[in-house]
């Protein structure tokens, strides 16, 4: 199963070029990995064979990853012991999660 990434993700990245910050609520912190990078990354950290049905597209900073399931949703998911059972589910959306993202002060 492939899952791509939402266009929301992409035009937020080319817009605001935020790749860490914190945010208001879920998940605190995000580390963004650049769009070239996602597949290089998913494919690092094994998420097709640990987590199907899921896309990483970055972390918490800590041990969780940032991933989009095929409908869009956002989870979190443990970087070790990674399974889809463990899958937090914190957003409806990538835009969801955006607006959560706080401005540098």
């Amino acid at each position: 199963m492939r899952i791509d990434l939402p266009n929301d993700y992409i035009a937020y990245f080319k817009e605001a070029g935020v790749v860490e910050g914190f945010t208001e609520g879920m998940p605190g912190y995000v580390a963004l990995w650049n769009p070239d990078e996602i597949e290089a990354g998913n494919r690092d950290l094994q998420v097709a064979t640990y987590a199907p049905g899921f896309l990483g597209f970055g972390t918490d900073g800590g041990g969780e990853l940032l991933a989009f399931d095929e409908s869009g949703a956002v989870f979190m998911l443990p970087m070790i012991g990674m399974e889809p059972q463990f899958a937090n589910k914190i957003a409806d959306s990538w835009r969801e999660v955006a607006r959560r993202i706080t401005p540098h002060a």
